[in-house]
């Protein structure tokens, strides 16, 4: 078994362009498991599958896992039923689907595989025996430009039921590849193929680079015997582990019993801010601690330069909070809509941290509805606010909202982003149960917004997300 640093070498002395070749498999290659599970398990749960389907696919999985059959009819029982629904309809499913599971299943490493070849100039694609909608969303949210995969034949928006050719799998996958590389003019010479079956070994022996990436053990075996590059990476962790979830829970109670002290030492000194700041100060160093999280800053500094600001931070996981909350530490508040003040679970932290209270729905006067924490800026408490407005299933951040850049104009004060890596990795987006591990933190300088006009807004938002995009494609510290 070779390591991942043997892999990111060979990228490295690959030939540089367009030329080279990038060809990843889905399932059990760039995820852990498998998106056909996932599609299966969610129509049983909402009663979508007949039984004669039901009984149909058990047996054709049990040919293709125990008596080495084709996945072709599989595939072909899982599109007929699929016949007459809406392309629209499958489109917005594998979106819902790869935010609530396959997003989560997502290698961490393999984005900075990705971004390696990506780097080279390589041309990076997806060869998958999967159809475009259980591929499409991960291949976007990885930024794979092109997918070969088994497509459903689609009539006037709606699907026939059947394929559109033979399902890419074997031997049709490695001719599929061969194909695509004699269309863009790639030799297959020095192209790179990643795949852990032992099925994709026609596609892997047909490249010069093939990768046996997290093999199952009889392509271990045979990349052992042909002296390929073999890899495991980490899986990503998203169990609820007995220990981690002791953990955090102890966290949370740390945090509880500082938020109380905070609240004692503000009625004792009648001095709201001095209680945040309290809780500030020690309660995100005590949570992390607890939870066996460490938090490296670059450019701390930048967090200080000027206060009060609005500082943005990419939003993944519920750990975001508190490790902002790290680098910020006092004189700051958030931002909530107004229904949140009669929310008993949130009225005390609320209060706590005088948190500003917004009213959303007033669209038509939106400008006086972010009144309240414009105030608090001026009144000298820095604003911390999620640009993306709710947190993203991957580390790929979503659309950019207009609100907290309204807010930075109003009260002429800078932006300050605060670019998290790796705290989905630790705590994902849907997960209450944080494991141990390092986030890293780049704080970048602060932005102006004195001249800033509301005519150029989207033009800066575009800059202050590229921004954000260019640190995270980089990773730590290299800002």
């Amino acid at each position: 078994m070779n390591r991942l640093e043997d892999l990111y070498a060979a990228i490295a002395a690959a030939p540089a362009g367009p030329r080279t070749l990038a060809a990843f498999d889905l399932d059990g290659t760039l995820i852990t498991g498998y998106t056909a599970s996932v599609v299966y398990r969610d129509r049983l749960r909402r009663f979508d599958i007949s039984i004669a389907e039901l009984l149909r696919t058990t047996g054709a999985a049990f040919d293709t896992q125990f008596r080495g059959a084709d996945v072709g009819r599989l595939m072909e029982i899982a599109v007929r039923g699929l016949a007459g629904r809406s392309e629209d309809e499958l489109h917005e499913w594998s979106q819902r689907l790869f935010r609530q599971e396959v997003g989560s299943m997502i290698y961490p490493a393999v984005r900075g595989l990705v971004a390696a070849h990506r780097r080279a100039g390589h041309r990076v694609l997806m060869a998958t025996s999967a159809t475009t909608y259980q591929a499409q969303c991960v291949a976007d949210d990885l930024g794979i430009d092109e997918v070969l995969c088994s497509r459903p034949e689609v009539i006037d928006g709606i699907l026939t039921g059947a394929l559109t050719g033979p399902a890419l799998w074997g031997s049709e996958k490695a001719k599929a590849l061969r194909e695509f590389a004699d269309e863009v003019e790639a030799p297959l010479s020095e192209a790179f193929a990643y795949s852990n079956g032992v099925e994709d070994v026609p596609m892997l022996d047909s490249v010069g680079r093939p990768v046996a990436l997290n093999p199952e053990r009889r392509l271990a075996d045979i990349a052992r015997a042909e002296g390929w590059l073999s890899v495991n990476l980490p899986k990503p962790e998203r169990g609820a582990t007995p220990i981690a979830t002791a953990r955090t829970g102890f966290a949370l109670g740390a945090l509880t019993t500082t938020a109380l002290a905070g609240v004692g030492a503000g009625l004792l000194g009648r001095n709201r801010r001095l209680a945040a700041n309290l809780v500030g100060t020690f309660g995100p160093d005590l949570a992390l601690a607890i939870c066996g999280i460490d938090v490296k800053i670059t450019g701390e500094d930048n967090a200080w330069k000027h206060r009060p600001a609005v500082f943005m931070f990419n939003h993944q996981s519920s750990l975001d909070m508190v490790v902002a909350g790290k680098v910020i530490r006092r004189d700051v508040t958030g931002v909530a809509k107004k229904e949140a003040a009669l929310d008993p679970r949130f009225a005390v932290v609320g209060t706590l941290l005088d948190v500003a209270y917004v009213d959303r729905a007033d669209s038509a006067q939106a400008r006086a509805a972010l009144r309240p924490a414009v105030d608090k800026l001026k009144g000298g408490t820095s604003i911390l606010i999620a640009p993306e407005g709710t947190r993203s299933p991957t580390p790929r951040m979503g659309r950019f909202k207009k609100g907290g850049f309204h807010l930075a104009m109003q009260a002429k004060v800078p932006i300050v982003p605060i670019v998290i890596h790796d705290a989905g990795d630790l705590m994902w987006r849907n997960s209450f149960v944080a494991h141990p591990g390092t986030v890293h933190v780049d704080v970048l300088e602060p932005i102006d917004t004195k001249g800033w006009k509301v005519k150029n807004l989207d033009k800066h938002i575009a800059e202050v997300r590229a921004a954000f995009e260019d640190v995270l494609a980089a990773g730590p510290g290299k800002a």
